[in-house]
């Protein structure tokens, strides 16, 4: 499938929302993601630039996505890799990329900004993300929400040819 197209308002592209409920579909938690979707496409060039290493830097904060913070909602408390998420409450995500050693995703407290500068003053926490393989390749960064059968979710963030993952279970 083709990209979308980047939108006319000043080259700002628009943010996409995707949620899951994890657990019984009746009673369990609802959790959301709000982000922008940067291409692999160069906006000016058209062509496709490397973006592990290159366009995201390995061992520097990422804002994971484009434009405004990446937020993260979820109705009930959550254990995300280790840090606990009080429900109702927003927060970012950013992550910090490593080539060599285990890449992070972070949860910040500093929420309501535009992505960059990362203020990483304000973490709530740093969890380890389990870094995997894509074929075929995603030219634009895709975060996913899975309810995973056997208990829990699995949050995915997913561009290029590689799949970054955390799992996370809902706190009763």
């Amino acid at each position: 499938a083709a990209p979308p197209k980047v939108a006319s308002h000043g080259g700002i592209r628009p943010h996409e929302t995707i949620s899951a409920v994890i657990g019984d579909r009746r009673t369990g938690s609802r959790v959301t993601i709000t982000y922008g979707r940067p291409l692999s496409q160069d906006p000016k060039t058209g062509a496709i630039r490397k973006v592990w290493g290159t366009l995201v830097p390995w061992d520097k904060a990422y804002r994971l996505g484009s434009d405004e913070a990446t937020l993260l909602i979820s109705e009930q408390p959550l254990d995300l890799g280790g840090v606990t998420i009080q429900g109702g409450v927003a927060y970012t995500l950013y992550m910090v990329p490593s080539e060599n050693g285990p890449s992070k995703l972070a949860i910040s407290t500093h929420i309501g900004t535009w992505g960059i500068p990362v203020d990483e003053t304000k973490d709530l926490g740093r969890v380890d993300l389990k870094k995997s393989s894509l074929d075929p390749q995603i030219d634009e960064l895709t975060l996913a929400i899975e309810n995973v059968p056997a208990g829990g979710g699995l949050l995915k963030i997913m561009w290029e040819t590689t799949q970054y993952s955390v799992a996370f279970a809902v706190k009763k």
